[in-house]
């Protein structure tokens, strides 16, 4: 991205929208083992067939998936696999960022436990 100029900028923000969705995310994933039709997913993630299609439509326009029709059904398929590469990257990143604020909370009630007892053991006892 270091030398797009400012409407390939946009492209490529545009692109990443795609992504932006979890219904959008589910999709992928779910392609991620072979094609699949509308039917099918909408039975896997219980929703309506309007949703499905819809989000379907948006992946395809992004150039993300593509369709193949067999006698009344369409069957939807990744266009380029590379997409995962990406997913990946990005959930380890995510998943990363996630382990290190666990670490944080921990050092953070570790301290205030550490506050705790330390609280007790000057506090004179009344009786």
């Amino acid at each position: 991205m270091e030398n797009l100029d400012d409407r390939a900028i946009e492209q490529v923000a545009d692109f990443f929208g795609a992504f932006a969705v979890p219904m959008r995310l589910k999709i992928l994933n779910a392609l991620r083992h072979g094609e699949r039709n509308v039917g099918d997913l909408t039975a896997e993630f219980g929703c309506s067939q309007a949703n499905v299609s819809k989000h379907l439509s948006v992946l395809a326009q992004k150039g993300l998936i593509e369709k193949s029709l067999r006698g009344t059904s369409a069957f939807y398929r990744i266009k380029d696999p590379r997409i995962y590469q990406l997913c990946d990257l990005v959930c380890a990143q995510v998943g990363q960022r996630f382990a290190q604020q666990a670490a944080m909370k921990d050092v953070f009630l570790d301290a205030a436990r550490a506050a705790e007892v330390s609280t007790r053991k000057r506090t004179p006892r009344t009786s």
